[in-house]
């Protein structure tokens, strides 16, 4: 029989092996793993793929990083996204489009360029939040962009365009009216994807003023051949005040009535 070695307490015992777990003990959860409630695992696969996409391109984004980033498993993702990657990035794609219409809301208080500088607020707030995805999404050409997308991101323009109107006091635009609201609005966009690539250099709120007197601008231009276009402008002039800044800049730059 070999000798155990000693030390001068006396022998060193013998290494034990944890037993094994039988089969009425259930095995540990790997690091990380929490049991949630279907909706709620759901909607935090949502969430983390939103952050991850928010922050890289959508095809720099993979399954593995998402079940990791949640503490899940591959498989799990599966489970609740059959489709894989696609399918997790139309429903995080979907969520964001919700929260960046909720952004649309006019506040109630201020003069129709505060409302709209109020709006602008929360957009350009979205955009810096969700910088690579939005530039990602905007500039289209991505290996998951599919006409389900493309859609997605269609309504959001919509409800943009209708919540303009309606700040407008406008129940019916006629075409050029139309054209004006969604030609600032694709103004808008382009500024939000320059005001990124170049590094957030311009501060938000010289931006945000910049856009308010572009739609002034713009609806001026419209004004000279769309009557209703004309009428919506006076009355937000006269909304927004005699001694406004802005309105009496706009008046003496533009000659509007």
């Amino acid at each position: 029989m070999e000798a155990r070695p000693t030390t001068a307490d006396g022998p060193i015992p013998a290494p034990t092996t944890p037993p094994a777990p039988t089969a009425s003990e259930p095995r540990p959860r790997r690091s990380g793993y929490r049991r949630l409630p279907v909706q709620q695992r759901r909607e935090q696969l949502i969430a983390v793929a939103l952050e991850l996409f928010a922050s890289r391109a959508p095809e720099e984004v993979s399954l593995d990083d998402v079940a990791e980033a949640a503490g899940a498993s591959r498989p799990l993702v599966y489970r609740y996204f059959a489709g894989g990657k696609q399918q997790l990035y139309e429903a995080a794609l979907r969520s964001a489009a919700d929260e960046l219409t909720s952004r649309f809301a006019v506040p109630v208080a201020g003069t129709p360029s505060q409302q709209l500088a109020a709006v602008l607020d929360g957009y350009f707030a979205f955009v810096a939040e969700h910088d690579a995805g939005y530039s990602a999404l905007l500039r289209g050409g991505s290996v998951v962009e599919t006409a389900r997308t493309t859609a997605i991101v269609d309504d959001v323009r919509r409800a943009a365009l209708r919540r303009t109107l309606r700040h407008l006091g406008v129940r019916e635009a006629g075409p050029r009216l139309t054209l004006l609201v969604r030609s600032w609005i694709a103004v808008v966009e382009g500024a939000s994807l320059t005001w990124l690539d170049e590094g957030r250099a311009l501060p938000v709120a010289e931006l945000r003023d910049w856009l308010v007197d572009q739609f002034t601008a713009m609806a001026a231009a419209t004004a000279l051949h769309d009557p209703q276009t004309a009428d919506v402008l006076t009355l937000l002039l006269t909304l927004e005040g005699p001694d406004a800044p802005r309105a009496a800049r706009l008046r003496e730059v533009l000659s509007v009535r």
